[in-house]
């Protein structure tokens, strides 16, 4: 890796916490990055809500991340990616890094024989995006979508192990293991927090694609292209932003993050 001079932070922002998990993807990939985590506690989920409504709040999100002076931003929403990354990429004078491309090339390189399912929440899955940034890779590529809008509240409410949990991952999950996909794509941050309930129901033939590595490699690769790396003796430091009472923050936080969370700010929004 090539050492840049650029000590400016990375903005990092979910419709809630589970965008986390890519922000621990970041810090171990870039362990040097200062992170500025933006969490929109106040307005989640995002999933339900329409194309315009996500827009609208990822770009407030995303100049309020610019004015804090971030040097690029990860867009960690699968449902904002979808909804608002190319707004984004016009309207923001940084990189703009969203998590549905690199999940897409991921899943891709795992499919062995032409066949890849994706779970998302509604939002996601009702865009199209997956399949379309799968498609630009493998377009004879056969793809089985599936919303699992139940699966964010039971990580939330921590039944990651929980016998109702199970039970939704069968209801959800049959069609994936009936049609054999080589890999399925969890699109959505928070639905690694059931990877072992995910792939118990789908069995062992089934590839787990979670796009944060693949998304912090992505911004590896972005920084470098562009000379944006921290100095390599920097010292990273990291504030975390929700728009609403941050003591769930505080007491989910940490399991997605998989480190202590002492401190969270509060931003608001309109």
């Amino acid at each position: 890796m090539v050492s840049g001079a650029d000590d400016r932070p990375i903005g990092v922002f979910d419709s809630g916490l589970g965008g986390l998990t890519v922000a621990r993807a970041i810090m171990r990939r870039l362990p040097g990055e200062s992170l500025i985590y933006f969490g929109d506690t106040a307005r989640v989920p995002y999933g339900p809500k329409s194309p315009d409504t996500v827009r609208r709040y990822s770009r407030e999100i995303g100049t309020f991340l610019h004015e804090e002076g971030v040097k690029a931003v990860v867009v960690a929403c699968n449902t904002a990616t979808a909804h608002a990354l190319a707004a984004l990429r016009a309207e923001l004078p940084v990189p703009v890094i969203g998590v549905i491309e690199p999940g897409a090339r991921a899943a891709v390189a795992a499919a062995r024989s032409g066949r890849v399912g994706v779970i998302g929440t509604a939002g996601t899955i009702r865009s199209g995006a997956y399949e379309r940034a799968i498609r630009e890779l493998a377009p004879s590529m056969e793809i089985i979508s599936q919303a699992c809008p139940l699966f964010v509240p039971l990580v939330e409410e921590g039944w990651t192990e929980h016998e109702a949990t199970h039970l939704v991952a069968r209801e959800y999950l049959t069609a994936m293991s009936g049609n054999r996909v080589d890999a399925l794509v969890l699109g959505c941050t928070h639905y690694p927090q059931l990877a072992d309930v995910i792939a118990r129901t789908v069995g062992p033939a089934v590839e787990l694609v979670d796009s944060a590595a693949e998304t912090a490699e992505e911004l590896a690769r972005t920084l470098e292209a562009r000379g944006l790396l921290a100095p390599a003796v920097d010292q990273a430091r990291h504030r975390f932003i929700a728009s609403d009472d941050p003591r769930q923050f505080l007491a989910l936080g940490a399991r997605f993050l998989a480190q202590p969370i002492e401190h969270v700010e509060i931003r608001t929004f309109g």
